[in-house]
């Protein structure tokens, strides 16, 4: 699953379809009216954590990625797409395997852009505050909580955990105040270096947990295992990251 800096790539990658005129629209489900989409001009791109947003005057469609979505940029594959898009200067953009919303609310109404990682209105206080609510939650739980750590996915997760030396099944309400505020420090660091590394081509390589065999400050197995409500895979050493419960 893209997580949030793959979408800011993304966003990046589409700018040259910002102010162009839709000619064509198709959508491969019921999920959107692709008609709705014709003759309307793209006013801008956003994103939000995992959701890339294309805006027009009226309304936003909204696209997630899921698992296994893809995107075509100027060219297409022979399976029709969930979204294509063909503009009047027959360039195109296409959109394969996501999830489409139509968004007819102002978009400051519909997401909360302070839990947006790598907005610049993100928050660390209203994390702080969302986690506290919960004293059951368990860290590997709320950094997959888009609501609270918008664009975190499994990769952030695994590598901010690891650096900050935090096991993945601590809970929230255990963590000294110092170590907390070090787990969000670490997850926001993190994502702007998967960034930057997505773009050199160097991310799976500077891995250091996530996937490996081997801690790589004690040399010891690194565990794999499903953790938290989510079960999703954690990757751990239990010999450098402290379980606070």
């Amino acid at each position: 699953m893209p997580e949030g800096p793959s979408i800011l790539i993304l966003k990046e990658l589409v700018q040259q379809f910002k102010h162009k005129t839709v000619a064509e629209a198709t959508c491969n489900n019921k999920s959107l009216d692709a008609s709705l989409l014709v003759d309307k001009r793209i006013i801008d791109f956003k994103s939000w954590g995992k959701h890339f947003l294309i805006c027009f005057p009226k309304f936003t469609v909204r696209i997630h990625m899921m698992m296994f979505g893809t995107y075509r940029i100027n060219t297409h594959t022979a399976k029709p797409p969930r979204l294509g898009l063909r503009f009047t200067d027959d360039t195109e953009l296409n959109f394969y395997a996501c999830q489409l919303q139509l968004i007819t609310e102002p978009l400051d109404k519909a997401y909360d852009w302070q839990a947006d990682i790598m907005s610049d209105h993100w928050s660390s206080r209203k994390a702080i505050k969302k986690m506290k609510a919960d004293p059951d939650l368990l860290v590997c739980d709320a950094l997959m909580d888009q609501h609270i750590f918008s664009g975190v996915g499994n990769i952030i997760k695994n590598e901010a955990l690891f650096n900050a030396r935090i096991h993945p099944e601590s809970l929230v309400s255990a963590l000294p105040p110092k170590k907390l505020t070090e787990m969000i420090n670490e997850a926001v660091k993190y994502s702007f270096q998967f960034l930057e590394q997505k773009q050199a081509g160097t991310l799976k390589k500077n891995w250091k947990a996530y996937h490996k065999k081997e801690c790589p400050r004690n040399h010891v197995p690194i565990i794999r295992k499903d953790t938290g409500k989510s079960h999703r895979t954690s990757f751990y050493c239990e010999v450098c990251q402290k379980l606070y419960k």
